[in-house]
């Protein structure tokens, strides 16, 4: 097994579960193994808390130009455990795959964003540019820890490691969250006429929001595609006895480059407004947004999106840049200023799967491209 494989299989062991789900972990554990792996290796670090006992842990590379940083950031969060049917926290390695929970999303980019790092270090190289390696924390439920990174944070260019196959992502979707209501009145089910049902009420705005979907597929981005609309979660009424007086749907809103996520929140909120000028009897509202999570577009001749390109081709892998619909902390990067570009080994199929698994391959080659990036981007 070559060492960055090695490393990915350390880490997978370890469970980094996001503490917002079932045997969920702070990230402590994960972060000082990779703390003790750089320093073995005589790279400095230096910890960031993004929340209590949950720290980024960010390795540093001094570079020829103090004042030019690239960052390339990965998360050590997973998903769930639940509902795997191979064991998560031991990784194996079969037909040229290594299984394991987070072994595709992301421990195999993070993988190789040590190993490049610290190949430099052992050769004596000096980046033109100072370099980052940050294994973040809760990119898995709330972003905390690319937020607490983007604290005070100049960099010039920032490669973030998600499943894209090791493909050269230059756009992805963002993503709106928020809760509707409707209110009716309890009564007994033997007489319903003297309440006012949520949940019928509530099958209106579910039309409504259906009939609305229709027409995203005529605002396709060139990259992302179009946005959707998912409602994936209802709750209403307490027994089937009971006119049920309350009423409740999760709405998840996908959105593509140049989507003001306010401009969308406004127009769900006229589609309700609509809806209760057509049925006046309907009580409904909309919840503040769960959720706000802004899209990334970064332009093709941006500096790091170019470089990303020739390193790719001149590796004889495919360099057009494309774009995915799933989200990253890229975007969080992105917003603040540092133009940013996705990477990593892996698909997004196999991301939070039950049989998760990355092409060992795919992690090798991954540590190639994140190791010439470091030493061209100036």
């Amino acid at each position: 097994m070559s060492p960055v494989l090695k490393t990915l299989a350390d880490l997978v062991r370890i469970n980094s579960i996001n503490p917002a789900y079932d045997n969920g972990r702070p990230e402590e554990e994960i972060a000082g193994f990779i703390e003790q792996f750089f320093h073995a290796h005589g790279v400095q670090t230096r910890r960031q808390e993004a929340l209590p006992g949950r720290p980024n842990l960010i390795a540093v590379l001094p570079g020829r130009n103090p004042a030019r940083r690239l960052v390339f950031e990965a998360h050590v969060d997973t998903a769930s455990v639940k509902g795997m049917t191979i064991p998560p926290f031991e990784p194996a390695v079969e037909n040229g795959r290594m299984y394991g929970r987070g072994s595709c999303d992301t421990k195999g980019g993070l993988a190789a964003m040590m190993h490049a790092l610290v190949s430099l270090r052992k050769e004596g190289k000096t980046p033109p540019a100072e370099v980052w390696v940050v294994a973040a924390a809760d990119e898995e439920f709330s972003f905390r820890g690319v937020l607490k990174l983007c604290e005070g944070l100049v960099a010039h260019g920032a490669v973030v490691a998600e499943p894209t196959e090791n493909r050269l992502v230059i756009a992805h979707k963002g993503v709106l969250r928020w809760k509707i209501r409707t209110r009716g009145v309890a009564a007994h089910s033997s007489k319903p006429h003297l309440g006012v049902n949520a949940i019928q009420h509530m099958a209106h705005l579910l039309k409504a929001l259906e009939d609305d979907a229709a027409h995203l597929a005529g605002n396709a981005h060139p990259l992302v595609g179009p946005p959707t609309v998912n409602v994936g979660v209802i709750r209403g009424g307490v027994q089937v006895n009971f006119v049920p007086d309350a009423c409740e749907i999760e709405v998840d809103r996908r959105l593509i480059p140049g989507e003001p996520p306010e401009a969308v929140l406004a127009h769900y909120q006229s589609i309700l407004d609509d809806a209760m000028r057509q049925h006046p009897e309907i009580r409904a509202e909309m919840d503040p947004p769960m959720l706000v999570d802004r899209p990334l577009e970064t332009a093709a001749d941006a500096p790091i999106a170019q470089l990303g390109s020739a390193v790719l081709r001149e590796l004889g892998l495919e360099s057009q840049p494309v774009g995915v619909p799933y989200g990253s902390d890229a975007s969080k990067l992105s917003h603040h200023g540092v133009p940013s570009v996705l990477f990593g080994p892996g698909s997004i199929d196999q991301a939070h799967a039950a049989v998760e698994w990355v092409a060992c391959a795919q992690v090798e080659r991954a540590a190639q491209f994140y190791r010439e990036l470091m030493l061209r981007f100036e």
